[in-house]
C-alpha cells in the first residue's frame, strides 16, 4: 500500500519572516474514535520547515499536528494569545499533504499547500 506523508512549515506573518524553533508533533489514528499515537517530532529550522517527520504509518485515516508555539513568540517579546496550535486533517494512501501554518501573536490561519 503507497504510503502517505505529511510535511510543514511556519511562517510568522507578523515579523515577515520564517519561524524558526518551533516543536511539532505528528500524531495518527486509524479511524475516527481510536487513540491518537505519535508518529514523529521535529522542530521548525531557519527555513520554519519541519524537515524530519516521519510518514504516519499504514492505516492512517487522520492526522494531527501540535505545534508548540509559546516558547517561540515569548522569545520574540510576545505573549501568546494561542500557546499551541493543533490541527487535524484527513488523509489517504498514496497522498503527499504539505500543511503550512501562518502565524500571528493573536490568530493563525493553515491550508493545504503543495
Amino acid at each position: 500500500m503507497p504510503t502517505t506523508s505529511v510535511s510543514t512549515h511556519v511562517l510568522d506573518t507578523a515579523a515577515g519572516r520564517p519561524a524558526e524553533g518551533i516543536a511539532v508533533r505528528l500524531l495518527a489514528r486509524a479511524a475516527p474514535g481510536t487513540d491518537w499515537r505519535e508518529a514523529g517530532t521535529g522542530t521548525t529550522d531557519a527555513d520554519g520547515r519541519c524537515r524530519d517527520l516521519t510518514d504516519p504509518p499504514e492505516g492512517t485515516t487522520a492526522v494531527r499536528l501540535d505545534f508548540a508555539v509559546e516558547p517561540y513568540l515569548a522569545a520574540s517579546g510576545v505573549s501568546a494569545f494561542f500557546p499551541e496550535v493543533t490541527v487535524t486533517f484527513a488523509v489517504r494512501p498514496g497522498e503527499h499533504y504539505h500543511v503550512p501554518l501562518l502565524l500571528s501573536p493573536f490568530g493563525y490561519s493553515v491550508y493545504r499547500g503543495s
